[in-house]
């Protein structure tokens, strides 16, 4: 039996699964890109993911990474890569080291840290590039890219022959093409991300917006979340196809959620909108006060 009842949306060729409350636990995974964006407390189903895009290290969004690890190594699975914030690879490693004394065994990782602009290649045709967001200290989304090379429209019509003989030649005959799959922007206060072009134009944005009543514009400010106001007002910047949203808070419930998405939204974009926890469970204990 699966350890979490998680969340599953098509888009598609394409399936993401996941759990997302806030300040209980995010965990957000692509199986067929092989990543999985954040681990919260690492549910049966991410085990076999061979790549974690851990964006900040708050508990809710990082538990799960030496049970993650520590499972792969049990089920004879290679090592997991785990991209984090290169500021968090001393924590992480101490976390690590911690559990293999505690468990008395040893915990193989592939252990990556990232900065803005840097990339990872997830497969040969796939890649992942870090970008700033404005949570914590450190803290960066990711965007999934496909990577392709398309020829040069004056080599076009050349025949396969022809096309040979130019590369034998040293000629650049094609150029390289960037496709953005999936934006992960994590936990983030409003930043105007749509400034950034492959952020902007990812066929999905997986995105947070914790607040959505007019009294909570504080309590998105001091957590650094991104309330429906701002929220609003990045969309109708951007020109993503599919827009799953993340992190809801349990102070609002989701009838009201849905109700104030469309009324905040421009038509278009609410189109487009589609809700990890559209059928979240009921809380039982009283609601955090670090959502």
């Amino acid at each position: 039996m699966a350890s979490h009842n998680l969340a599953r949306i098509e888009i598609d060729d394409l399936e993401i699964i996941g759990y997302s409350i806030a300040g209980e636990e995010t965990v957000v995974a692509i199986p067929r890109l092989d990543v999985c964006f954040d681990i919260g407390k690492a549910p049966d189903q991410i085990i076999p993911i061979n790549h974690v895009l851990l964006t900040h290290g708050h508990m809710d969004h990082a538990a799960g990474i030496a049970y993650y690890l520590s499972q792969r190594n049990f089920c004879g699975q290679s090592p997991g890569t785990v991209l984090a914030p290169k500021n968090l690879l001393g924590p992480i490693r101490d976390i690590i080291d911690g559990w293999v004394r505690l468990d008395g065994n040893r915990i193989p990782v592939n252990l990556v840290g990232v900065t803005p602009g840097d990339q990872f290649r997830i497969k040969p045709n796939l890649i992942t590039r870090a970008f700033p967001t404005k949570h914590s200290r450190g803290s960066v989304g990711f965007t999934v890219i496909e990577t392709r090379k398309k020829i040069k429209p004056e080599y076009a019509r050349l025949s396969g022959p022809q096309i040979v003989e130019l590369k034998k030649q040293g000629l650049e005959i094609d150029y390289p093409l960037e496709l953005p799959i999936a934006t992960y922007l994590g936990d983030t206060q409003y930043v105007d991300f749509s400034q950034l072009k492959y952020i902007a134009e990812s066929r999905i944005l997986i995105a947070e917006c914790t607040f959505y009543e007019g009294e909570h514009t504080s309590r998105a400010e001091a957590g650094n979340h991104m309330h429906i106001n701002e929220f609003a007002g990045l969309l109708a910047k951007m020109n993503n196809q599919h827009i799953i949203i993340t992190h809801t808070t349990q102070r609002t419930s989701m009838s009201e959620i849905r109700k104030t998405l469309r009324q905040s939204l421009a038509p278009e974009q609410f189109e487009k909108v589609k809700l990890l926890m559209a059928h979240r469970p009921r809380r039982t204990t009283p609601a955090q006060n670090n959502d």
